[in-house]
This record gives structure tokens, sequence and C-alpha cells, in this order.
């Protein structure tokens, strides 16, 4: 019988978690920034190897705050954690291990025999891996460690073996041919919201959110959706459009062009900037926005 789980990626943000599972995945899973806590979601992305089949889970950066919109992330990645066969830890070697690594460490002792630590980001001149293992090895000593890069795919194979030695017998949940299980109108939201951050990282690092409104394919199989992007402030709502609405166009036109790569249709968009001061403080809205 093959081999089959589910494995949470978790880690502090901007270890490179999402970087990682799409290589692993070989497509773009999950929209990637270097804006700390860009992924929202649990996302999913399917490996599937002759030994069987991983299906990924990657959630946001664990980050300790007591805000209400980083609480509803922290859930979330409690609740992947209990749902998972597997574990796979991801820690950024370039960062010397601080409070959120002290945090993480401590809700994966329990863990540890179904965890495999990734020792990210070697391939940069800061990488200091020895000082990851010096930490690593007196807290959880049972655990797997293996070191990686998965911006240039690194020891991805052995990572990728040493996680179906410790995966139970299963069956293939998906088709060999699936590297995500992700609604269409999701993954298309993500995008936009990956461009807007792109082009707004320095004003608007995380007063950004994406909400579906609707959509329609016409008959000639092109797929028409609307969006809004939401921003907190009548301030910020400028900086998104741009002089002549220059910067949503550029977000619409980057946004399309990387939907061509992902769909097997053409998806037109139609972005309009709402100012919502309340999202990251609304229960109804995060539940919409963080599932």
């Amino acid at each position: 019988m093959p081999k089959s789980a589910f494995v949470a990626i978790i880690g502090r943000p901007s270890a490179g978690k999402s970087t990682l599972l799409n290589a692993l995945c070989g497509a773009k899973v999950s929209i990637v920034s270097s804006v700390p806590q860009t992924t929202r979601n649990a996302i999913r992305g399917i490996v599937s190897h002759p030994e069987g089949q991983l299906i990924f889970v990657d959630t946001p950066g664990y980050h300790l705050s007591d805000k209400k919109f980083n609480l509803k992330l922290r859930d979330l990645v409690m609740q992947s954690l209990s749902d998972v066969d597997l574990i796979l830890y991801v820690i950024d070697a370039t960062r010397e291990p601080g409070k959120e690594e002290e945090a993480i460490v401590e809700l994966l002792l329990k863990e540890a025999p179904r965890t495999v630590i990734a020792i990210n980001k070697i391939d940069h001149p800061d990488a200091k891996p020895l000082l990851v293992e010096e930490f690593i090895l007196p807290r959880m000593p049972e655990a797997k460690r293996i070191t990686i890069s998965a911006a240039q795919k690194t020891n991805l194979a052995a990572l990728l073996e040493q996680l179906f030695l410790l995966a139970p017998a299963g069956p293939l949940w998906y088709p060999e041919e699936i590297y995500t299980d992700q609604e269409p109108v999701f993954r298309i939201g993500e995008i936009i919201r990956e461009k807007a951050i792109l082009h707004t990282r320095d004003e608007l690092p995380h007063a950004i959110a994406v909400e579906y409104r609707e959509s329609t394919k016409r008959a000639d199989g092109v797929l028409f959706a609307r969006f809004d992007i939401l921003v907190e402030r009548d301030s910020q709502k400028p900086i998104l459009i741009g002089r002549q609405g220059s910067v949503i166009k550029r977000i619409r036109e980057e946004a399309e062009a990387d939907l061509k790569e992902l769909f097997d249709y053409p998806v037109k968009l139609q972005l309009q900037v709402v100012v919502d001061p309340d999202w990251r403080r609304n229960e109804e809205t995060l539940s919409r926005m963080i599932f």
C-alpha cells in the first residue's frame, strides 16, 4: 500500500514556508512576499511520488501578538497541527533563534517523533545553520533535521525522503496530476493580494485584504471576476490606486498574467479599492478571509 500523510508546515513569519511549498509542488500554490505574515490561510499543496502522496498545509507565520488578527492566525496554526499526520518545522538559518522560535519549540515538544525540521536558507551568506542546530539539539533531539534551501531547491529530495519514511500507509487522496485543492476564486484573490503587497509594501504592509464579490464565465470561456481590495484608511486608498490609476492597473495586469499560467482559461479582473477601517477587528470579516 502507498504511503500518505497530511503535513503541516509551521515556522516564524518569513521563514520561507511558502517558497518551500511552491518548490515541493513544482508550481505556485502559496503567494510569496518579503512582508511577514503574507500567508493568512491554511494553503494545501499536494506532492505525488512513487512512494505515495504528501498533502502539505502551509500555515501563517507563528507570531507572538495579542491583536485579534494575529490571534486568529495563531488559532489557525494550532488547528492545523491537530489535523495532520506530520509536522514540517521550517527555521530561517539567517536569523538567530528568538522568543517566537522558543514558543514554537515549546508547542512541538510532544510532537517531536512526527516532526521534521528543515533548516532553511543555507544558500544565504548570512546563514548560520550550526547556530540553529545548537538551539534545536538540546530541545528536540528526537526530531529529524535537514538543511535546505527552498529558493535554490537544495536537499528537497532528501526532505521528501525523510517525510515519506515517517508517513503512514494510506490511500492517495487526490489524483496524481493535482498539485492543490484550492478553489479558483481563492487562488485568484491570493494572486491579487500578492501583487497589491508587492506594489505597496513600503506603505501598506498589513492593511490590505482582498474580498471576492462576483464572477461570470462567458460562452467563449473567459472568466470575469470582481474583487474588492480593502484598506483601513482613506489616506491609503490613493496609494493603491496610484496616479491616474497606474498602481491598480499594474496590479490587475500582473495578476492576470500570473493567472494565465495557473488556469487553462483567461481570467479578466475588475478591481475596486474599498475603505473598511475595522476589517482586521471584525470577527465576521476575519471569518470570511481566514479559514
